[in-house]
Parts: structure tokens; C-alpha cells; sequence
């Protein structure tokens, strides 16, 4: 598996055309979160440094090949004295895969709470994945394996009262990665995608389902490095009719709030 930063260092074919890298994978699909991060990548490098990303939503058109590479046609919606808005495509043989708008916004001041982290065993406390007796937290480690991860086993959980289906772990790089923020937001975008429509499928793991990301929208709350331990702590509210709506709130080691996450998901059963 590549590193992140070579996954995340895009070629600058136009002056809003940017290319991404292929990269090993065991998936049969582009990983998800690979084209997501690519695309808020070239739209970065067209906004002003002075504007921090806050937030993006996208779709998921198509399957990606992962063995091709991955251009992005990055549209300049507005710049404005606060705010702004890019529009970007990731096209593959000519067509679109991938759609994603992301907002920048010069920071502000003003009201300021969140939500207290939940209480979870530290990540000193939990099982390596590439050590855990689970061959799905197996699977993960091998697929990503410059992140570790500590998955909250199911009975460690404090349940939120009438949640449906919920799922915990620490996630961090196993490397320490350059100090650019904008780096890590990317990073985090990448990584968002890993394990989210999992959360879907803890109260139905002896059930078979054909699974895919339909769309992902994310904020970025706070300032946070991905080499530090990140929780992510993700539900499940509802499922039917073939998808599953998952939502995750990321925090930081220290409890602070970093990210929201939310993403709706294939879930059918396969057909004949």
C-alpha cells in the first residue's frame, strides 16, 4: 500500500486538472475514501491558503478501477470575503465516478460547545487489528496497513439509549506525518470512508450483502493531527429498502470534537 502522502500528492496537469496515483489495493473497487480525498486535494491547491476547509459532501457515481489512475476537473463556484466553494469531478475512461462540492471558509469567532466524547477504553487498552482474533479487523489491517487500529469490542460499548447499531475504534497512522494541516484534513477524508458502512452490519453479521458508499458529507470542526489516536465513534440509525444510513463523530485523544461524518450506503442482498 502507498503511503498517504504519495496517495495525496496530485499532478498538476492543467491549472484545475489534477491527476491521482493508483495504488495497491485488495478491494475490487477503488477504495472510496481514496477518491474522496483526492478530490478535496485539487480542490485545495485552487483556494486561497488563507480559507480552511469545513466541509464537503459528495456521490459516488460510479466504481472506480483501481488499477487506473483518477483525474480531477476542479470548477471554481465562488470566492468570496469568507466563503469558498469548489465543484469537483473525478473522471475515469471519460466518465464520472465521483462528485464532490467542498466549502472554505476564513475563520471566525463566535459561540463554541460540542458534544462530550463517549466513555470508551483507552487505545493502550485494546487489541492491535493485525493481533485481533476477528477476521474482518484482520482484513482491515492488511488492506491498510500503514494504520493501526483498536477496535472497542461490542460488549465495551456504552450503548446510547435507543441507538439500532453502533460501532467504535481508535485509528491513527503508524508513521508520523508532515505538520501541513491541510495534509492532515485530507488524511482524514481518506480515512473517513474506512469502516463507516461496517457500522451497519454489527447486529447482521451472519448476513450477506452487497455493499458500496452512495454518498459521504463530512464537517471539520476543530484542528486535529491523524497520527494521533482519532475515535471514531459510528452509528447506524436506520437501514432498508438496500441502503443503510451510518453517521461518525471523530475525536481526538484529549476528548476534543475534530469531525462528523455522514454516509449512506448500499446494503442489498445480492442478487442471483
Amino acid at each position: 500500500m502507498a503511503k498517504i502522502e504519495d496517495i495525496l500528492a496530485l499532478e498538476r496537469i492543467e491549472n484545475d486538472i489534477f491527476r491521482g496515483i493508483a495504488t495497491e489495493t485488495l478491494l475490487q473497487r477503488t477504495f472510496g475514501g481514496q477518491v474522496a480525498g483526492q478530490s478535496l486535494v485539487s480542490a485545495v491547491r485552487t483556494v486561497d491558503p488563507a480559507f480552511g476547509v469545513h466541509s464537503l459532501h459528495g456521490y459516488f457515481l460510479r466504481p472506480g478501477n483501481p488499477e487506473k489512475s483518477i483525474v480531477y476537473q476542479v470548477e471554481r463556484m465562488r470566492d468570496g470575503r469568507s466563503f469558498a466553494t469548489r465543484r469537483v469531478t473525478a473522471i475515469q475512461d471519460g466518465k464520472a465516478i465521483f462528485t464532490m462540492s467542498a466549502s472554505f471558509h476564513i475563520e471566525d469567532h463566535g459561540i463554541e460547545h460540542q458534544d462530550v466524547m463517549p466513555a470508551v477504553p483507552m487505545p493502550d487498552e485494546l487489541t492491535d487489528a493485525m493481533d485481533s482474533p476477528d477476521p474482518e479487523y484482520r482484513w482491515v489491517h492488511r488492506e491498510w496497513a500503514e494504520w493501526e487500529f483498536r477496535f472497542v469490542p461490542q460488549d465495551r460499548i456504552v450503548r446510547r439509549d435507543g441507538s439500532a447499531a453502533q460501532q467504535q475504534l481508535w485509528f491513527r497512522s503508524r508513521l508520523p506525518l508532515p505538520d501541513d494541516p491541510v495534509l492532515h484534513v485530507c488524511t482524514l477524508a481518506y480515512m473517513s470512508d474506512m469502516t463507516l458502512l461496517g457500522s451497519s452490519m454489527v447486529i447482521h453479521r451472519d448476513e450477506q450483502i452487497q455493499g458500496a458508499s452512495l454518498d459521504h458529507a463530512m464537517w471539520f470542526l476543530r484542528p486535529f493531527r491523524a497520527d494521533d489516536w482519532l475515535l471514531y465513534d459510528q452509528t447506524s440509525p436506520a437501514a432498508g429498502f438496500g441502503r443503510a444510513l451510518t453517521q461518525g463523530r471523530i475525536f481526538d485523544s484529549r476528548g476534543q470534537f475534530v469531525a462528523a461524518v455522514v454516509q449512506e450506503g448500499l446494503s442489498r442482498t445480492p442478487r442471483p
